[in-house]
């Protein structure tokens, strides 16, 4: 049986990225990223907000969970761009991991929070504060 994630991503290549539901007007990403322990690539849908020309912010939230996805470590621990699937294309992103603390999370996590009108409810189900990423297109 294909997970939620699974059927996401399905949907997302069958639409070349036009999904629709509850993404419908909104960007949504595949992330690829290298586990690090396992070394294997996993795929993981992202709503992912504009944030100027050739960049996006994504965030951590796993719905409200008490402990970051795991796409946040292992982007920490690469090294090199990331590569994501925007619309029908695979591109190549540089990345930055933007915690709580650094003077940039305000902006970054504010961008998102208003793109993504669910992150009030994710809030209210942790104190964590949600790493966010700041990816720039590097190649189309």
């Amino acid at each position: 049986m294909a997970s939620w994630n699974d059927t996401v991503i399905e949907n997302f290549r069958a639409s070349k990225g036009d999904v629709g539901g509850p993404w419908e007007g909104k960007t949504l990403i595949l992330l690829h990223s290298i586990g690090r322990q396992s070394g294997n690539e996993f795929v993981t849908p992202l709503v992912a907000a504009p944030d100027g020309e050739d960049a996006y912010v994504i965030c951590g939230t796993m719905g409200g969970a008490p402990t970051d996805p795991q796409w946040v470590a292992n982007l920490e621990a690469a090294s090199g761009p990331a590569t994501i699937e925007l619309g029908p294309s695979t591109v190549k992103a540089d990345y930055t991991v933007v915690r709580a603390g650094n003077p940039e999370w305000e902006r970054l996590y504010g961008i998102w929070r208003r793109y993504w009108p669910d992150a009030a409810t994710y809030e209210t189900r942790t104190d964590r504060k949600f790493p966010v990423v700041r990816l720039h297109i590097t190649s189309p």
